[in-house]
């Protein structure tokens, strides 16, 4: 999986395509007045009930200098416990048939945010104590079990209006909101992201992310599509463990 920037922020995305928290200084985008509110509230009740997600999803890596795309697929779940998000991914190979053993497992627990790379045996770990915390928290519940009042708290949202999206075997009418993040950090990096999010479910079928440089954008992209997903069953974590086997580094 393609982390562009050796940063907390720059891996929370890679680890889901999915990004942010708040300061100010933001441009002002006006969400439309009718609807936004009842998607807000929509946000608000699933997020009551919401105990866990997951999904498989499809990757893309747009690099904008050599005009490629980079398909990756794979597996995420995530989970709230006593108030506290856990999230567990793993990207396979291109064509893996099943049981073949993932390239990159990602695990975000305990505050802390993993990144293991099975080939070669390497280890990243984030710390995400103090503001930190709360930055992984609103990473972590974007799109996913997040409240719509922490969701307008964090970005300036504008809504695009409702789509038709299918997942799996069903069409569900979703709300295409783009995003822009209130935090200076966060908006030097991405300038802005796009979800499309079934707002009664409180999940996401797609999310876009618009890297930037410094504040500028790079027109690099990354596009995640979310299919099969399963909300509020039992999670098997196991095949999600990241294992070392004493050869971490």
């Amino acid at each position: 999986m393609r982390i562009p920037k050796s940063s907390l922020v720059a891996a929370l995305v890679a680890a889901i395509a999915f990004v942010n928290c708040g300061i100010d200084q933001v441009a002002a985008a006006q969400a439309k007045p009718s609807a936004f509110p009842a998607v807000l509230a929509q946000l608000n009740t699933a997020s009551t009930k919401f105990t866990s997600a997951q999904a498989d999803l499809r990757q893309e890596l747009f690099t904008k200098a050599v005009h490629d795309t980079e398909t990756q697929t794979g597996q995420i779940y995530f989970m709230r416990k006593a108030g506290a998000t856990q999230m567990g991914m793993k990207m396979l190979p291109p064509d893996a048939k099943p049981g073949t053993p993932p390239v990159q497992i990602v695990e975000f627990k305990d505050a802390k945010l993993r990144v293991y790379d099975t080939g070669p045996g390497h280890l990243q770990e984030f710390s995400t104590t103090g503001k930190n915390k709360a930055l992984a928290e609103t990473f972590m519940t974007l799109g996913f079990g997040g409240s719509g009042t922490d969701l307008a708290k964090a970005w300036t949202v504008t809504d695009q209006g409702t789509e038709p999206m299918t997942d799996g075997s069903r069409t569900v009418q979703v709300e295409k909101l783009d995003l822009v993040s209130k935090d200076l950090g966060i908006r030097n990096n991405y300038s802005h992201i796009t979800i499309w999010v079934d707002a009664a479910r409180g999940v996401s079928l797609k999310q876009v992310s618009f890297e930037a440089s410094g504040g500028t954008p790079t027109g690099d992209t990354r596009t995640v599509f979310y299919s099969n997903i399963r909300l509020n069953q039992p999670v098997d974590k196991a095949p999600f463990a990241i294992k070392c086997q004493g050869k971490c580094n």
